[in-house]
C-alpha cells in the first residue's frame, strides 16, 4: 500500500496544472465569444441616433447615447468584433513569421546572425513612430495599414523569444543526430523542434494579441486605423471623450471592455506559459 502512494499521487501536478490552465483560460474565451457575438445582440442599429447626444443611462438607451444619439450599448456589442478580429490576425501572422525565422535563427547560425541583426534595428525603431510612418504611407490608411504596422513591429520581438525557446531544443542530441543523419532542414524544423515549442508559442501568441489590442487601440486615439462611422472600442473612447461627464459610459464601458479583454487574454497566456523547471520535476 505504501509503495503505491506516489503512483497515485504522481499525477496531481499535471491535474492541478490544466485546471489552473482552464480557470485562467475560459473568462478570456467567453469575452472573446461574447464580442464576436455582439453584432448579433445589439438592441439597435450602430448608426441610427436613439435619443439626445451624451443623454444618460434608460429607457431604449440602456448605457446612454453617444456624441450623436447613437446607443453605446449596440457600439459596444458591436466595436468588439473588428478589434479582435484585427488582434488575432496580427498575432497569427506575427507568431508563425517569429516561428519560421526564430528556429531558421537556431538551425542554420548564418543565417541566424543576419536574422539577429535586422531583428535589432528594427527594435531599435520607436513603436509610435513606427506606427504613424507606415499608417499614414499606406494608401488610404485605415485598420489594415495599423495591422501591418502592429505585424512589423512585433516580430522582432517574438523572433528573439522563439530562437531563445529553440537554442536549447537544437542543441539536444536527438537534434543533432537527426541533423548528423542528413535529415533536411524543413524535417529538424517540423519534427524535431516545433513540436516541443508549443506552450512557448501559445502564450506567444497571447501576448500578441495583446499587444494588437493595444497597438490598435493607441492608433486610434491617434486618429489613424478605423474611421467613423465604425463601430470600434478605441475610437467610441476618442469620440465621446468631449462628454465623458455627461455620459461617462460612453467612455468607461468601452475602456472596460478594452481592459477586461488584455487582462484576461494575459491571464491566460500566462496559464499556457511553460512551467519552470524545479528540481523534481525532470529537465
Amino acid at each position: 500500500m505504501t509503495a503505491d502512494a506516489p503512483t497515485a499521487a504522481a499525477p496531481a501536478p499535471a491535474t492541478r496544472r490544466r485546471r489552473h490552465v482552464l480557470v485562467r483560460a475560459v473568462p478570456a474565451l467567453l469575452l472573446v465569444l461574447l464580442a464576436l457575438a455582439g453584432p448579433l445582440l445589439a438592441p439597435h442599429p450602430i448608426d441610427t441616433p436613439v435619443t439626445f447626444p451624451y443623454a444618460e443611462a434608460g429607457g431604449d438607451a440602456p448605457l446612454g447615447g453617444d456624441q450623436l444619439g447613437r446607443d453605446v450599448l449596440s457600439r459596444l456589442l458591436t466595436g468588439g468584433a473588428p478589434l479582435i478580429a484585427t488582434a488575432v490576425a496580427i498575432a497569427l501572422v506575427v507568431t508563425a513569421a517569429a516561428t519560421v525565422l526564430g528556429i531558421l535563427a537556431v538551425l542554420r547560425p548564418r543565417l541566424g546572425r543576419w536574422i539577429e541583426r535586422a531583428a535589432d534595428l528594427t527594435i531599435l525603431l520607436p513603436s509610435v513612430l513606427a506606427i504613424m510612418l507606415i499608417a499614414l504611407a499606406w494608401p488610404a490608411g485605415g485598420r489594415l495599414a495599423v495591422a501591418a504596422a502592429a505585424t512589423l513591429l512585433g516580430i522582432p520581438y517574438a523572433v528573439r523569444i522563439v530562437a531563445a525557446a529553440a537554442a536549447p531544443i537544437a542543441a539536444t542530441g536527438y537534434v543533432e543526430a537527426a541533423a548528423v543523419g542528413g535529415e533536411r532542414l524543413w524535417h529538424l524544423t517540423v519534427r524535431e523542434v516545433l513540436p516541443n515549442l508549443r506552450s512557448t508559442l501559445l502564450a506567444l501568441f497571447g501576448l500578441r494579441f495583446v499587444e494588437g489590442v493595444y497597438i490598435v487601440s493607441v492608433a486610434a486615439f491617434l486618429q489613424l486605423g478605423p474611421q467613423p462611422p465604425e463601430a470600434d472600442w478605441a475610437l467610441m473612447i476618442r469620440e465621446n471623450a468631449a462628454g465623458i461627464t455627461l455620459n461617462p459610459w460612453a467612455v468607461g464601458a468601452p475602456c472596460l471592455a478594452i481592459g477586461l479583454l488584455a487582462i484576461s487574454v494575459n491571464l491566460a497566456a500566462e496559464a499556457l506559459a511553460p512551467a519552470r523547471p524545479t528540481p523534481e520535476t525532470p529537465l
